[in-house]
């Protein structure tokens, strides 16, 4: 599987984006995809996930982007979304997305759930 991220780039506080994420691979609609995200200095660290067909496609969030963020995925596409609202300096980050093949719950807000990751997309917030 393989994938590319886009959609970063440089905004204002209390700004939007959207990230994107196209994925290959046959067997899309059954991917749990994820968003995590890594500060310089800092671990990479969970921002939401969409669980794949057998999940029902349910989404979960960080406790820090929930509310602001909204994941969504266009099975047509084989692509995921990030949709980040009310931008914060904090949210300031190279944010990557991830495939879970056979991701089990418990670790969906892990990098251990995860087998494919893609190269990563600048976010800047400005204050």
């Amino acid at each position: 599987v393989q994938l590319q991220a886009s959609g970063g780039g440089l905004v204002q506080a209390g700004g939007s984006l959207r990230l994107s994420c196209a994925a290959s691979g046959r067997t899309f609609t059954t991917y749990t995809m994820g968003w995590f995200r890594q500060a310089p200095g800092k671990e990479r660290e969970f921002v939401a996930t969409i669980r794949g067909s057998g999940g029902g496609y349910r989404a979960y969030y960080a406790d820090s982007v929930k509310g602001r963020f909204t994941i969504s995925r266009e099975n047509a596409k084989n692509t995921a979304y990030l949709q980040m609202n009310s931008l914060k300096p904090e949210d300031t980050a190279v944010y990557y997305c991830a495939v879970g093949v056979g991701a089990i719950l418990s670790a969906v807000r892990s990098t251990r759930g995860y087998d494919y990751w893609g190269q990563g997309t600048q976010v800047t917030v400005s204050s």
